[in-house]
């Protein structure tokens, strides 16, 4: 047996490769990712998509070298589709993935850190909940406060929605009584959470938006009064910092009033606009951005994505919860084998606070930019990226299209509209000739019927090149779109 043994691991070798050739493995790569970085520029942000069936096809019996796959990776990965690093990506919620945070999932990766109980990876552990702790006091909730890293704002609405569900120790045989108050401008991911935390029972209420896309406090304290007269309970109210679509905030304070009247579980979604917060820009009226988010700090959850407005890597997202006792409650399990576990509470365990036991070591990819730049750096670039919507919001105009709400934070809608002819379809065609081009990559909303051009400022490679250049582009379109349909028309 003893043969056998170290006969498999020299086979086995492989995986464990000497310095010299762990070496040249990292120059490799780092050659082609700083070739990567450094060609971003003049590189498209979008690529026509290429058929998938024949690409990165994976027989487990063939080996190639290191130059191989990467060439495979340029040519049928990040030369097909969307490129989310380009500061041209103007559409959904971009990040942008800073260097540095790459540099901190290589150590997380190579140190192979555990960050899910703090017995196991105690140093793991306080780093992030030390950065939980860091972001429940930028919102103003108290230093008993946690919470934790989610993969995004996706597993972060559901850890809340089962916290808030055990705070209020509500049974399977009340979900049809239990109200929840929304907009239809909520992400989606709010809805999934509700239907997979068990609520799909439960009575969803959509309130009413104003002319900004803002939940209306006056309808939605209406409709808690008419679901407690009929016997129903009013649950949880959603609140959103930055909805998707229009980027619109909703009025925190005056829902955390009602919340607190109604003895309601009030969360706030704040995953793309969470940290605007930081953001010391003044507005025309003399009013600050970051005034409004005055009454967060009154609400019961809030959950906040650093790989938007820290602009980093995708994966990792952050719900901040009050009630720690709730969120314990509804995610710990003890398991014999984990016995030994038990003995450390220098701090808490993760794995106790979310659904993931064997998690990974995501916080490195934040606290070494934050360690190393401070925050200055990315307070700068949140008020630029402000600014810079508010500027194409101005020259879009100039150029004969129609807009929307004024930019809150930095996500805008906007649309032509042609004197004859289907104005959707007109914007799609825009849309389309825009993705032709693939310079700059936009998104499109559509709201009660209407069709929307949307741009989502965010990136950290986005400045006032890459707005400029889309304001051409579509000017160009525009024209181009018009001519064609004269032409069309006279023949």
């Amino acid at each position: 047996m003893r043969e056998q043994i170290v006969a498999l691991e020299e086979l086995g070798q492989m995986l464990s490769p000497d310095s010299v050739e762990r070496s040249n493995d990292i120059q490799e790569i780092s050659k082609f990712c700083s070739k990567f970085i450094d060609d971003l520029e003049h590189e498209k942000a979008y690529h026509q998509p290429k058929p998938l069936k024949e690409l990165l096809n994976y027989d487990p019996a063939k080996t190639e070298s290191i130059l191989e796959i990467l060439s495979e990776l340029k040519s049928d990965m990040m030369s097909n589709g969307l490129n989310p690093a380009s500061g041209g990506h103007l559409g959904y919620i971009p990040g942008g993935g800073i260097h540095m945070g790459a540099l901190g999932d290589y150590l997380a990766a190579v140190s192979n850190q555990y960050a899910g109980i703090s017995f196991g990876g105690p140093g793991a552990v306080k780093i992030e909940n030390e950065l939980i702790r860091w972001m429940n006091s930028l919102i103003g909730y108290p230093s008993t406060s946690l919470g934790n890293l989610a993969s995004g704002g996706s597993t972060a609405n559901l850890i809340a929605f089962v916290t808030a569900r055990e705070a209020r120790e509500i049974h399977s045989r009340e979900y049809e009584k239990q109200c929840i108050y929304l907009t239809h401008q909520v992400h989606h991911c709010v809805h999934k959470a509700i239907r997979i935390c068990g609520l799909k029972e439960a009575q969803t209420r959509f309130i009413d938006v104003d002319s900004q896309f803002r939940m209306d406090v006056n309808t939605l304290e209406l409709q808690i009064q008419k679901d407690i007269k009929e016997g129903l309970t009013p649950f949880m109210i959603v609140a959103s910092i930055g909805t998707t679509d229009t980027g619109s905030v909703d009025p925190v304070n005056d829902i955390a009033t009602i919340a607190e009247k109604y003895k309601i579980w009030f969360h706030i979604d704040a995953a793309y606009g969470g940290f605007f917060i930081l953001s010391q820009i003044q507005n025309e009226d003399g009013t600050f951005v970051k005034n409004l988010f005055k009454g967060v700090e009154r609400s019961d959850s809030f959950v906040i994505d650093p790989h938007k407005g820290l602009f980093l890597s995708y994966g990792l997202g952050a719900v901040l919860i009050k009630d720690v006792a709730s969120m314990y409650k509804a995610h710990y399990y003890k398991a014999a084998y984990m016995q030994d576990t038990l003995n450390s509470q220098d701090e808490l365990s993760p794995a106790d606070l979310s659904v993931e036991l064997t998690k990974h070591f995501r916080g490195m990819r934040l606290w070494l930019p934050l360690k190393h730049y401070g925050i200055h750096p990315f307070q700068s670039l949140l008020d630029e990226k402000i600014l810079l919507c508010r500027y194409f919001y101005a020259e879009i105009q100039k150029l004969g299209f129609t807009v929307g709400p004024y930019p809150e934070l930095s996500v805008c809608i906007y649309r032509y509209v042609p004197q004859d002819g289907n104005a959707n379809y007109f914007n799609e065609k825009l849309l389309q000739e825009v993705l032709r081009i693939g310079k700059i990559f936009i998104s499109s909303t559509s709201i009660d019927g209407v069709f929307w051009l949307r741009l989502a400022v965010l990136s950290f490679r986005t400045h006032l090149k890459e707005i400029d250049q889309l304001l051409v582009i579509l000017n160009e379109a525009k024209t181009k779109a018009l001519t064609d349909t004269l032409t069309k028309d006279n023949n």
